[in-house]
């Protein structure tokens, strides 16, 4: 009977990855992601050697952001009223045909920091049409009681590709060169191409308007106003990764605070990730939370904490286990926040508040990259990265006194949304 019971609560556990369409949508995704890693690891990489700038670095990420807040809402509202998995195959195909070309530029030596930043933009441009119609799908491909198990195992993914490729792209710039890093990322988007040709759900929105317009990307801007507790959510969000994003500056601990060299910045990188794996891991393993509001709170205080020391930090295993910590604290923000989120939109206005999130979700993180460059050049990057752990405690401090909604929610079932 004991074993019955826990063989259930063991597939129980990654009940999403049951349905066979998450499954390959997930597969396929965990293996383009580590290709991604080792492009934004070799990147990094790449412009510090070629300039030697902290500000250089910061740039790559605001070549990140720009595309981010152009074309995430138009993503948005297209991945609600066209197909999706016909969007997210068009994207990663061009997202393919950028690393080749990086590839081809690297090999032949006529890459500059200008066609690398060249490339940044355009994959950014093809991400913020691919991230909004990829996570307005999943909630199609599981059943909305496996909702939550599927956010979980989507974070386990994309930490565990966090891990695997920058420790792969350390290796490839430590013993080959930047340009094979480059072609083993192009090679890993076949497999998302192919999983995408393999889900059988339908990627149409149904009863989905079949007119795209500024109408639309506006209905879903009034939709998310409208809904506390997930502006919130994108408001902490992005002003935690604003002032306390640290990847950008790796190369620099890597190179000059640490002294590990390239390998060593593929265990910088790789580090944040082991903690969110882990927590990640636990996570999916417990029932449901309960006081989420506070557990999200406590868990975005614990990251900042983390970059504290991490940013003053001199000692290579004070420095992993900080980041360790940081990875931590944000896996279970993570989980918690896209839970929210997906729970409270419905299907027809998804991909827009996805889009919308995006900005605050992947613009935070690229923007803080770019204002720790330019810290960094003028007070050194670890007084920066310790100065923006600080910032984000502050940040964490206001939220939780002005949006008591958010400080008081409770598994999405004590209060409205």
């Amino acid at each position: 009977m004991q074993s019955n019971t826990a063989e259930k609560n063991e597939s129980q556990r990654y009940a999403a990855l049951k349905y066979r369409d998450f499954r390959y949508l997930w597969t396929g995704q965990f293996v383009s992601v580590v290709g991604r890693q080792i492009q934004i690891v070799a990147v990094n990489w790449h412009i510090y050697l070629l300039t030697n700038s902290a500000i250089a670095l910061g740039l790559v990420g605001l070549m990140r952001f720009v595309p981010i807040v152009i074309f995430s809402l138009i993503g948005g509202s297209a991945a609600d009223v066209f197909n999706r998995k016909k969007i997210m195959l068009v994207s990663q195909i061009l997202m393919a045909f950028f690393a080749v070309i990086l590839t081809i530029s690297t090999f032949t030596g006529t890459v500059n920091p200008l066609i690398i930043y060249a490339i940044v933009i355009l994959s950014a441009t093809a991400t913020s049409f691919d991230t909004p119609a990829r996570q307005a799908l999943i909630p199609n491909l599981v059943e909305r009681k496996h909702l939550a198990n599927a956010m979980s195992l989507n974070v386990i993914m994309f930490q565990t590709s966090m891990i695997v490729g920058p420790l792969i792209a350390g290796l490839l710039l430590a013993r080959f060169n930047i340009g094979v890093a480059y072609g083993v990322d192009a090679i890993t988007y076949i497999a998302s191409i192919f999983s995408i040709l393999l889900i059988k759900a339908p990627g149409k929105v149904q009863g989905a308007s079949t007119v795209f317009s500024l109408g639309s990307i506006k209905e879903g801007l009034v939709f998310v106003k409208s809904k506390p507790i997930i502006w919130s959510t994108m408001v902490l969000d992005f002003f935690s990764t604003l002032f306390a994003s640290t990847p950008a500056l790796f190369p620099i601990f890597a190179k000059d605070v640490l002294n590990i060299g390239a390998q060593g910045l593929g265990m910088l990188h790789a580090a944040p990730s082991i903690g969110a794996v882990i927590t990640g891991f636990i996570l999916a393993h417990m029932r449901t939370l309960s006081n989420q509001g506070i557990i999200l709170l406590v868990s975005i205080a614990f990251y900042a904490a983390a970059t504290i020391i991490f940013g003053l930090s001199k000692f290579l295993p004070l420095s992993l286990f900080a980041l360790f910590l940081v990875g931590a604290g944000d896996s279970v923000s993570t989980i918690i926040r896209n839970t929210i989120r997906q729970i409270a939109t419905p299907d027809y206005i998804r991909g827009r508040m996805t889009s919308i999130n995006m900005i605050f979700f992947s613009g935070g993180p690229q923007l803080g990259e770019f204002q720790s460059g330019i810290m960094a050049a003028f007070i050194g990057a670890p007084f920066a990265v310790a100065i923006g752990g600080t910032a984000t405690l502050v940040v964490v401090g206001i939220m939780s006194w002005a949006v008591p909604v958010l400080r008081r929610y409770d598994n999405h079932k004590t209060l409205p949304l």
